[in-house]
């Protein structure tokens, strides 16, 4: 084993992992988001979607919290969308609501 001083910067010690915030792999995103890996990063260079984390040399992760966060804010999003008008059920149409 070799007995070189490391040149990596120190880690802050993390005594407790707050739930929400564990590391998802590529694969675990695209499963969670329905994202498809090109699309996830194209996301990231543009900005709409969460960066990874770098945690090997040929390896990132996301935190769980921040692709949750990118979820809620696509429902959001729906959401006011969707205000004012009915939800569509089988068999019916989508009528705006008068206002």
């Amino acid at each position: 084993m070799d007995n070189a001083t490391s040149t990596a910067a120190p880690y802050q010690k993390v005594e407790r992992l707050q739930l929400g915030n564990r590391l998802l792999r590529r694969r675990d995103v695209e499963l969670k988001t329905g994202k498809s890996r090109s699309a996830i990063y194209a996301g990231v260079s543009n900005g709409t979607f969460p960066a990874p984390l770098p945690i090997g040399d040929k390896s990132v992760a996301w935190l769980e919290e921040e692709v949750d966060s990118w979820i809620a804010n696509r429902l959001a999003e729906r959401n006011r969308t969707l205000a004012g008008r009915r939800i569509q059920h089988f068999g019916t149409h989508t009528q705006e609501a008068r206002a």
